[in-house]
C-alpha cells in the first residue's frame, strides 16, 4: 500500500498577504508541569497554585514561552511548508496570560519573502498572532524561516536558472 504525504508548499508557492488558521489546542496543567520539568522553570507563578492565587492573575498561568512554543508548533500545520531551517524570531510580545483550559490557535501571514540560493530556497518572513477561545490576542510577533523551492517532480514550480 503507497503512502502519501500531503503536499507541502514550497517557497515559490507562498505570498505576501497569504493567511492560514491552524487547529485549536487546549492548554492543560499537564502541558504548564512537562514543560517545567523540561526548562527548570518551577516559577510558583506557573505552578504553586496556592502561592499563585495571591499573585498577579489570582491563579496559575503557563510560561510564556510555553504559548510561542505552541504557537510555533500549531503553525507548522497551517501550513505545511518545506521548512529548512527556523532561523529568527524577529520579535515576540506577550500581551495576555495563558491560563489552563484556555484553547488557543494561531493566524500566520506571509510577510515577506526574498529569494536564496539562486531561487533553490528562500526566507520567509511571518507573522503569527496567538489568539485564544474568546478570540484575544494572547501572543504576537515576526519570525523567519528558510524554506526549500519545490521540484517539477514534487508537484511545485522549478527555481530560476
Amino acid at each position: 500500500m503507497a503512502r502519501h504525504r500531503a503536499a507541502l508548499l514550497g517557497f515559490t508557492d507562498l505570498v505576501v498577504g497569504d493567511e492560514w488558521e491552524s487547529a485549536r489546542r487546549t492548554v492543560t496543567q499537564t502541558d504548564v508541569v512537562l514543560f517545567a520539568g523540561l526548562t527548570g522553570d518551577f516559577n510558583p507563578l506557573h505552578v504553586d497554585h496556592d502561592w499563585s492565587r495571591t499573585g498577579p492573575f489570582g491563579k496559575p498561568v503557563a510560561h510564556g514561552l510555553l504559548g510561542l512554543s505552541l504557537a510555533a508548533g500549531l503553525a507548522s500545520t497551517a501550513p505545511r511548508v518545506d521548512t529548512m531551517a527556523f532561523l529568527a524570531v524577529i520579535e515576540w510580545k506577550f500581551h495576555l496570560p495563558i491560563a489552563f483550559g484556555d484553547t488557543l490557535r494561531v493566524i500566520s501571514t506571509v510577510e515577506a519573502v526574498e529569494p536564496q540560493a539562486r531561487g533553490r530556497r528562500g526566507l520567509v518572513t511571518w507573522r503569527r498572532r496567538l489568539l485564544n477561545q474568546d478570540d484575544q490576542l494572547v501572543q504576537e510577533g515576526r519570525t523567519q524561516t528558510l524554506v526549500k523551492t519545490r521540484t517539477d517532480l514534487e508537484g511545485g514550480s522549478t527555481p530560476p536558472k
